[in-house]
């Protein structure tokens, strides 16, 4: 499975139809690119813990969207919904991060991390 993870922080001054704008785009991509399996959009909690006070940047959402392969991830890239959504976010974050990353489930992922696996 491919995530393709995204942090970001909207700017300070952002009108509120700029988010409904950028709101609106994102179902659009969702409704209309079929290789996207799940996607979770949300807000960042914090909870008192020490790791938190290390972050350099509050990215304040998360959107995890989730494909069954990299062509799956390329057709979501290339579709004309994404670039439509990609242009107006790119207009409305003050930081973001975008990662895509192969992911397995369980103990058995875990062996990708060790140095014999890389």
């Amino acid at each position: 499975m491919i995530a393709h993870i995204v942090l970001f922080k909207p700017r300070p001054d952002l009108a509120v139809d700029a988010r409904e704008r950028l709101a609106a785009s994102f179902q659009t991509a969702l409704r209309e690119i079929p290789s996207i399996r799940r996607a979770r959009v949300g807000r960042r909690i914090t909870h008192g813990r020490s790791y938190e006070s290390l972050m350099s940047v509050d990215y304040q959402f998360a959107a995890v969207l989730e494909f069954d392969d990299e062509a799956g991830l390329k057709a979501y890239l290339e579709h004309p919904a994404h670039r439509q959504l990609g242009a107006l976010f790119f207009e409305t974050f003050e930081q973001a991060l975008m990662y895509d990353f192969s992911l397995a489930d369980g103990t058995a992922a875990l062996a990708g991390i060790t140095p014999s696996s890389a």
